[in-house]
């Protein structure tokens, strides 16, 4: 982002990208608490002035993705069962809609394996070698972006993700880690404009969908 501080806490709209985040995930009925995942020494985090009731607390992350989800399910304990479902979303993922995450709740329903939002790739794709010279265009049928939030039984999702960790694996979302524990998570299709913000650019397209969603609901 080649921002002065993390993009979280960059402004959309007046207000952090973090807060829209917070906001959208505390107003969604199902969602019964929230935990965020900070940074150690996190010096914004405690500057914002949040109206989230459903707000339980922050924790700290860990160096990889897999750790700093593990220390939010460990802060979990004692406020959940292992048999309750647990959202993993991006906090900067802003325009997540309230549409997505009732059709992922439907879709994934009991399923002991969970699920994903996500959204089928509609362009060509090419792999390259080190040079940037296209090797293979690979077929797009069965490929999709994965995107949060991603939804999982909170015991499913500490054991995959303790065994990747212990296998050293790479994590890149929850979903890998519970496909090396021989599970077949859900996809489920969601919207394009859940973006993640991670270029300058997204900012201004996260604003412009959030303002089309609003716009939606008037």
């Amino acid at each position: 982002m080649g921002a002065s501080r993390p993009k979280q806490y960059l402004l959309l709209g007046g207000r952090t990208v973090l807060e829209h985040t917070l906001e959208r995930l505390d107003s969604f009925a199902p969602v019964r608490g929230i935990a965020v995942g900070i940074a150690p020494g996190d010096p914004y985090w405690p500057t914002l002035e949040l109206h989230t009731p459903k707000l339980l607390g922050s924790f700290v992350g860990g160096a990889e993705r897999a750790q700093t989800v593990l220390n939010g399910l460990k802060f979990l304990d004692g406020r959940a069962a292992d048999d309750d479902w647990v959202l993993v979303h991006d906090a900067v993922r802003p325009c997540v809609r309230h549409t997505d995450l009732f059709r992922l709740l439907e879709a994934v329903g009991t399923e002991p394996a969970g699920g994903l939002l996500g959204a089928p790739l509609a362009d060509t794709v090419k792999r390259a070698d080190n040079d940037g010279r296209v090797i293979a265009t690979v077929p797009r049928d069965g490929l999709w972006r994965a995107l949060t939030p991603q939804i999982f039984p909170i015991g499913v999702l500490r054991h995959a993700l303790e065994g990747a960790i212990a296998d050293g694996v790479e994590v890149t979302d929850e979903a890998s880690a519970v496909e090396h524990a021989g599970r077949r998570p859900r996809m489920v299709a969601g919207h394009a404009d859940n973006i993640k913000v991670t270029v300058p650019a997204d900012l201004a397209l996260a604003e412009l969908y959030l303002a089309c969603q609003a716009a939606e609901s008037d």
